[in-house]
C-alpha cells in the first residue's frame, strides 16, 4: 500500500478536541482557584501573597464564623488544632473586614500561646 504525495493524517479534528479540553480545564479552574469561602479581605499598600507551599489557612468570615483550611471550626478546637502544626509551618490568616477584631485577636492569641511567630495576614492590595 502506498500513500499518495498529497494524503496524510488530518490533524484538525485532534486540535479541535484539544481546544476543547483546554476551554474545560481553564474554565474548572478559575473556579477552583476563587475558594470556597467567600471573604472581603482588607486593602493594604504593601501587600505581598504567600509563597509557601506547605500552609494552613485560617479564615474568619463576615459572619465570625471560623474555618481552618474551609472546615468549620471553633476558638477552642482550633487551639488543639494548632497544637499539632508544626512551629515552622506557615499559617495564613484571612480575616473578612466586616468581622470582629475580637476573634482576630483570639486567634492571634492562640498562635502566640503557642509560640508559633510564621503567620501572614492577608490583604488586597489598592
Amino acid at each position: 500500500m502506498k500513500i499518495k504525495r498529497g494524503e496524510g493524517l488530518n490533524i484538525v479534528p485532534f486540535i479541535d478536541i484539544m481546544l476543547v479540553l483546554l476551554a474545560i480545564v481553564l474554565s474548572v479552574s478559575t473556579f477552583i482557584a476563587q475558594g470556597k469561602i467567600k471573604v472581603e479581605v482588607p486593602q493594604a499598600q504593601n501587600s505581598e501573597q504567600a509563597k509557601d507551599e506547605k500552609k494552613r489557612v485560617i479564615i474568619v468570615d463576615s459572619k465570625n464564623q471560623i474555618y481552618l483550611d474551609d472546615h468549620p471550626i471553633n476558638i477552642i478546637d482550633l487551639k488543639e488544632a494548632l497544637r499539632k502544626v508544626d512551629a515552622k509551618t506557615l499559617i495564613e490568616l484571612k480575616s473578612d473586614k466586616e468581622s470582629k477584631f475580637d476573634i482576630f485577636v483570639q486567634i492571634l492569641d492562640v498562635l502566640k500561646e503557642k509560640n508559633h511567630e510564621n503567620f501572614a495576614i492577608s490583604t488586597k492590595q489598592n
